[in-house]
């Protein structure tokens, strides 16, 4: 492919020619990228692209195998392990960066603590703190410690902690991950004051809604290699992802299939409460794809955590009849109920371990003989589980951690079907991965669900539990508020249920 064209203007950081190789295995191939002062510049591409590696590069956290990195059009090595901080440059990772043990407001400072006559000045910090959080419309107590948090509370807290420290370039992975519309919203109206400042972004998302609307200019990368750079107000969405996939995305989602009223009933869930969750109740029946939608902390996942046995619950679930014991996971692994967590890095993945001890971790028993592994089975298993899924990796033995979002996400779910289950619970399939991976995992729902099994997909993504299922649950504070489906479906209809503007007896 050809190298990306010179551009006019103040370029504040740049790459030129960068290759990269981890134990022998090429993974970018000359590419060209340039960053103008006070610009927000989207880095796209499908997982395994290469963005990650490059983000890593022009950050200083990892060292180019050739080609050389500009700063204010100079030669440049930037140290390592964050350093490149005291230059102006400071990257938002997509995998939280912060220590659980310290409180928010010595987060936000560790390394750059403010001390007065030689004592921490920890009334300033915390002012500085709030101030920080106030900017971006976040509630969270400076005072808290990070490990009470949940997700997207740290995640703002990692988002606070970047702009608060006066950078050149900031480099964003995927920050609006498990943010809600609104905090989306206030991350970005502070994104684009910072820019008017002069301030440089580079973007790195896989939501094109939101590419477009935020960012000044895309480049695309693809197999490691440079596609096009471009000013996004020239390109579409459509145009971006077929640029990202290298053809045309036509269909992204499969067709849908009406539920069959007269299939039988698999999974019941009657006045089910936890915690937060308040009398949940709903059913699903065998072959049938049921969506969870609702904003972020309405108690979606606590539900069907509860579900499966990972939280105690009150109220009764019934699988094709039968009770299921409560917080007790082993019980619903045994009559075919299966759990696939939002959460891959932390929950539903060893990632300093390989692809088969991964795939075979929850169905050791069925690769066993004589009370011993069976190395052949697990092997025939893995075979199995790349082919079906298409786990993409050049070396069967790469560590999870290694392997890109979208073989991660194809792995989980390789790993959760191992055991068989009948009825799968997906909590958030497509999160933080690119759009021709999500078209692969929606196919492999509808697969899943035409095989006869049962599905429940819990998204924050309207236009994806919209594309996939043909009835959804709406959830808001703890409670199924409404029950959607055929031409009751539609983004505001479940939004007037998610924000209270409707309410509806739930089935």
């Amino acid at each position: 492919m050809e190298s990306a064209p010179a551009l006019d203007g103040e370029t504040v950081l740049s790459a030129r020619r960068i290759s990269k190789s981890f134990s022998g295995v090429q993974v970018l191939f000359s590419v060209n990228f340039d960053l103008k002062k006070g610009e927000i510049h989207a880095l796209m591409g499908e997982n395994g692209a290469g963005k990650s590696t490059l983000v890593k590069i022009l950050s200083g956290f990892e060292q180019p195998s050739s080609g050389e990195i500009l700063l204010d059009g100079k030669p440049v090595r930037l140290p390592a392990n964050g350093a490149a901080e005291a230059l102006g440059i400071v990257i938002i990772h997509q995998e939280f960066n912060l220590a659980e043990h310290l409180t928010v407001t010595e987060s936000l400072f560790l390394g750059r603590e403010v001390t007065k006559f030689g004592i921490l000045d920890r009334r300033f910090m915390q002012a500085e703190t709030r101030k920080a959080l106030d900017t971006l419309g976040s509630h969270v107590d400076e005072n808290a410690l990070i490990s009470s948090l949940p997700v997207a509370d740290k995640q703002m807290v990692e988002i606070a902690k970047a702009i608060s420290r006066d950078a050149r370039v900031v480099f964003m992975d995927e920050p609006t991950a498990v943010l809600s519309g609104e905090e989306t919203r206030m991350l970005f109206e502070q994104v684009r004051k910072l820019r008017d400042k002069g301030t440089s972004f580079v973007f790195v998302s896989h939501k094109l809604d939101e590419v477009m609307e935020l960012t000044d200019r895309v480049t695309v990368l693809r197999d490691g290699q440079w596609v096009k750079t471009a000013p996004t107000k020239i390109l579409d969405g459509e145009a971006i992802a077929q640029l990202m996939v290298g053809r045309e995305l036509s269909s992204l989602y499969p067709a849908k299939s009406e539920p069959d009223v007269d299939e039988k009933i698999v999974l019941s869930v009657r006045n089910v409460s936890t915690g937060f969750v308040k009398n949940a109740s709903f059913e699903i029946r065998k072959g049938e794809i049921l969506g969870f939608s609702g904003l972020i902390g309405s108690g979606r996942t606590e539900l069907m955590e509860a579900i499966v046995g990972l939280r105690a619950r009150q109220g009764e679930v019934f699988v094709r009849g039968e009770p299921l014991a409560a917080h007790d996971l082993h019980a619903a692994n045994a009559v075919g109920l299966g759990y696939m967590t939002k959460d891959r890095k932390a929950k539903g993945l060893l990632l300093n371990s390989g692809l088969l001890a991964n795939l075979t971790l929850q169905s050791l028993g069925q690769h066993s003989r004589y009370g011993y592994l069976d190395p052949r089975s697990e092997t025939e298993a893995l075979a199995r589980a790349r082919r079906r899924f298409d786990i993409r990796v050049r070396d069967a033995n790469v560590l999870a951690g290694r392997m890109s979002g979208g073989n991660q996400q194809k792995l989980l779910l390789a790993k959760v079907m191992e055991t068989e289950p009948q009825i799968i619970i997906i909590d958030e399939p497509t999160r933080g991965i690119d759009v021709g991976t999500k078209q692969q995992i929606y196919h492999f729902i509808s697969a899943l669900a035409r095989e006869g099994r049962s599905i429940i997909v819990v998204s924050s993504e309207l236009q994806e539990v919209i594309g996939l299922c043909a009835r959804i649950c709406v959830m808001r504070e703890g409670r199924i508020v409404g029950v959607l489906e055929g031409d009751e479906i539609s983004e505001q209809e479940i939004m007037r249920y998610a924000a209270g503007l409707k309410k509806q007896d739930a089935a």
